[in-house]
């Protein structure tokens, strides 16, 4: 029989006992950091700042190949484009047998709208004043909803299907791609006029904590056999 590696056995030993205490301390942090900036919001500390930032960007916007570039990032955060990108993940678990999984992942993405709803009904905070024609908006302004939407569901999405998708980097792969595409979405958002940098640093957060709580779920379900096991752990079982 072969021996396991070092690097295997600390893996085994220590590792996903020491993700699951970061992922806690993550939720913990940035639950605090979200009431914090939310109450500066509230107090008009971060006034000057946001007002800068929206001056400046709506006075410099760039080409115009630039600025429909930053239309169709915000498209990835919206409601349509979020909807379709669910959908078809929705559709990978179904025919790869993960229906429990893609149960779990609808449940955390409707989950995040709600709560993006009722944050936004909670603190409603004005738009900018400053935004260029075309950039169209319809609900309050803080937290972002394109930001944290795309975290909730890019976030879940890549950290899902990364417990059911064998090989290191695969799982860096997606998780990395959907931390990218959260960034874009939400820096879209600012250069669009639609939001503050407060707003999207909010919803970042939000979206943030939200996602990791669905992944701790979703791992003690799985432990408890009630979602499909992790790839690499099932290939390993057998």
């Amino acid at each position: 029989m072969n021996a396991t590696p070092a690097a295997d056995q600390v893996e085994r030993l220590c590792g996903p006992g020491l993700l699951v205490y970061l992922a806690m301390l993550i939720v913990v942090v940035g639950t605090w950091g979200f009431i914090a900036l939310s109450d500066e919001v509230k107090e008009g500390d971060t006034g000057r700042f946001d007002g800068a930032v929206n001056r400046w960007i709506y006075n410099h916007r760039g080409p115009t190949w630039v600025q429909e570039a930053g239309r169709d990032l915000s498209a990835f955060g919206g409601v349509t484009g979020l909807a379709l990108i669910v959908t078809a993940v929705a559709g990978f678990l179904w025919i790869t047998h993960r229906r429990r999984a893609m149960t779990l992942m609808l449940v955390a993405t409707m989950g995040g709208v709600l709560l993006s709803g009722a944050l936004k009904h909670v603190f409603d905070r004005p738009r900018p004043p400053l935004r260029p024609i075309g950039t169209i908006v319809y609900t309050t302004s803080f937290p972002s909803g394109h930001s944290m939407l795309s975290a909730v569901t890019y976030l879940t999405l890549g950290a899902l299907l990364a417990r059911v998708t064998p090989g290191r980097r695969v799982k860096l792969y997606l998780v990395g791609v959907a931390l990218g595409l959260t960034f874009l979405v939400g820096l879209s958002r600012v250069y669009l006029g639609a939001h503050y940098p407060t707003d999207v640093l909010a919803g970042w957060t939000a979206g943030l904590v939200w996602a990791i709580l669905c992944w701790l779920v979703a791992r003690a379900l799985q432990h408890r056999g009630a979602v499909e096991k992790d790839a690499a752990a099932t290939r390993a079982a057998t």
